[in-house]
């Protein structure tokens, strides 16, 4: 490959993780959207989500198989595509929709743009490799940006009594996904983008369908047009689209790149929630959000340095 076509596939890899981050990060707004104008539950959004997510995924893995260069993968290269799709798109989301119930879109956000730090703990815990003094500052510098605005998202709901509940889930959240994210650096090189993001999601809407059935949900939903509304831009804008656009952009330039480019989105999702959700943008928080960028960047700039 020559340097223009290098230079060109790199560039369409960036253009492809930045606009599918900004994508994803639309994903808190339209569900605390929704939770405010249908009071909808938590699980029913997530299953309307999947629901409507499914047609797409089902073409998607229908085109991969169909590839004459599809690789066939192993048993338990399967497993690991369906325990990362239900680590990934089901329990990760489920725990992200019920913790926006509680605390802010912009915190949200931040808690949840803590993977990166925990897939390099992630990292250095399953293959013992050693934490350098750079990767160190850049943990630092992260808990430290989610610790200030975290203490600056404290003055603002006293009387939230859920406020502590709904930030362990969402720290939950970016536990599971950091999981994800690990296995899909190798999974998709192995299944391809598109073929590995589909069958994750078939995946993960199995296990959503599975709990929404067992609870009974289905009786008590009252469906709307402001509901469908919703929820159609919850699975096409924040969750069709981006995630072909990750994945895609993952593979072109590789989970290190796409961590860094992605540090946008906590800054995205702030001021969309400021002009969409009336939310108050506060000098610690962007303090704070600062303080976690810089962090996610020197961890995949550290990563993506060539070893001497």
């Amino acid at each position: 490959m020559t340097l223009s076509k290098r230079s060109a596939y790199f560039y369409s890899g960036f253009l492809l993780s930045i606009g599918g981050a900004i994508l994803f990060s639309t994903k808190a707004i339209w569900v605390k959207l929704a939770f405010r104008h249908t009071g909808v539950d938590a699980l029913t959004l997530l299953s309307l989500r999947m629901l409507l997510s499914l047609p797409f995924y089902l073409v998607a893995a229908w085109l991969a198989s169909k590839k004459d260069q599809a690789k066939p993968l192993s048993k338990r290269d399967w497993y690991w595509i369906i325990a990362l799709g239900i680590l990934g798109y089901y329990l990760s989301s489920l725990f992200d929709f019920i913790g926006l119930q509680y605390i802010s879109a912009g915190l949200e956000r931040l808690i949840l743009f803590l993977y990166p730090t925990f897939a390099v703990l992630l990292n250095t815990w399953l293959f013992k490799s050693k934490l350098s003094w750079l990767q160190v500052i850049a943990l630092l510098l992260t808990y430290a940006g989610i610790g200030l605005a975290y203490y600056a998202e404290l003055g603002t709901v006293q009387h939230n009594a859920q406020f502590y509940f709904g930030s362990l889930m969402v720290f939950l959240c970016a536990v599971t996904y950091s999981f994800y994210l690990v296995g899909t650096g190798k999974m998709v090189v192995k299944a391809g983008a598109t073929k590995y993001t589909a069958y994750a999601m078939l995946s993960a809407t199995a296990g959503v369908f599975i709990h929404f059935l067992s609870q009974q949900q289905w009786k008590s939903v009252q469906m709307s047009q402001q509901l469908w509304g919703y929820s159609i831009a919850l699975a096409i804008v924040a969750t069709v689209v981006p995630s072909f656009m990750i994945s895609s952009g993952m593979k072109k330039i590789g989970s290190n790149n796409v961590s860094i480019i992605t540090s946008i989105g906590p800054v995205s999702t702030i001021i969309q929630a400021a002009i969409f959700l009336n939310e108050p943008i506060l000098m610690a928080q962007i303090i704070g959000t600062l303080l976690v960028i810089v962090g996610v960047i020197l961890i995949g700039w550290q990563n993506t340095r060539p070893i001497d």
